[in-house]
């Protein structure tokens, strides 16, 4: 029998844990890592050639379900069948696989240093980062994808499995992270967009609350900052300029309040360019960390109330 309160501490704990951990080594650069495991699966089944363009949609509705599912199962058993001792030791890094923090400022930091001192270097490392034509980005737009790219991965990487985490424990965590691969290899509008369109619409739908706390979030350390009014103004002028429902909503109110502006040339242009990414980025890197605090402690707080009030109830 686990005694109460180490049963409402657990979750806490694995949350607390995996954050240190993250903090500590990152993404390990290992074939066996679940997600680089999980990307393989999703390669082997999301070449569109394997199908007739008839079957597409349907491949990609069946292949969404079953990738969810095996992924999903080994956190689900863990965390039914794994005494607590082994429990509180292995779930914080099942729970950190599903995430990725420092791994999203070491990218975005690799960009930043190689422009300083060579563009292509820069574009060469950009193209780990985002899917866009990186061959004639000047410095400043070689910038602004990367700093995109963080914002927009503050929801994807970190805000929205760490809410799933709360809402359904480790299983929610590995559900989220599933569907975001796939959306991140699949969703787009190319010879793909027809076997991922599952993964893109349900990659929407995931985030579509998550986003809209990053942007409270953002908006809340504003608030401190001094700069609410413009992250106010910018999110109502702007976030509708990229494509989607999400990403311009976080896009928007970080543009605003950062005092930059985010551009993918012939797409779209977010913000006003109060001063340079070059100057702004540094403070983009300290929203992304105080949001993230933000949510963890948000996180941890509503875990250990939900288990105490699921403690008092006797469930």
């Amino acid at each position: 029998m686990v005694p109460s309160g180490l049963a409402i501490a657990a979750p806490v704990v694995v949350l607390a844990a995996a954050l240190i951990i993250d903090r500590m080594i990152g993404d390990p650069q290992s074939s066996y890592h679940p997600v680089a495991l999980l990307g393989r699966f999703i390669g082997w089944w999301g070449k569109p050639a394997r199908y007739s363009s008839r079957l597409q949609r349907a491949a990609g509705l069946f292949f969404w379900l079953l990738t969810v599912l095996v992924f999903t199962i080994p956190f689900l058993l863990f965390g039914k069948l794994a005494p607590l001792y082994i429990f509180l030791p292995g779930a914080p890094f099942l729970l950190k696989s599903c995430f990725a923090w420092r791994s999203l400022e070491d990218h975005t930091q690799a960009v930043v240093e190689a422009v300083r001192g060579d563009l292509a270097t820069g574009r060469e490392r950009l193209r780990m980062m985002v899917s866009r034509d990186t061959a004639s980005l000047d410095r400043e737009h070689i910038l602004s994808a990367a700093y995109e790219s963080m914002t927009e991965n503050l929801t994807d990487s970190i805000v929205s499995p760490l809410c799933y985490y709360v809402i359904f424990g480790l299983p929610g965590a590995a559900v989220f992270r599933a569907a975001n691969t796939m959306d991140a290899m699949l969703g787009y509008r190319d010879e793909r967009e027809r076997l991922g369109w599952c993964s893109a619409r349900m990659d929407d739908l995931l985030n579509f609350v998550p986003a809209r706390m990053t942007v409270l979030f953002l908006l809340l350390y504003f608030i401190v900052r001094r700069r609410l009014k413009p992250a106010l103004h910018i999110l109502r002028r702007d976030r509708r300029n990229r494509p989607g429902f999400n990403g311009g909503i976080v896009m928007a109110a970080m543009a605003g309040g950062i005092g930059v502006r985010f551009e993918k040339p012939g797409v779209y242009s977010i913000g006003d360019e109060e001063r340079s990414l070059g100057d702004g980025g540094k403070d983009i890197l300290r929203a992304v960390r105080a949001v993230t605090l933000m949510v963890a402690i948000t996180a941890g707080s509503t875990l250990f109330l939900l288990g105490t009030w699921i403690n008092n109830m006797g469930i």
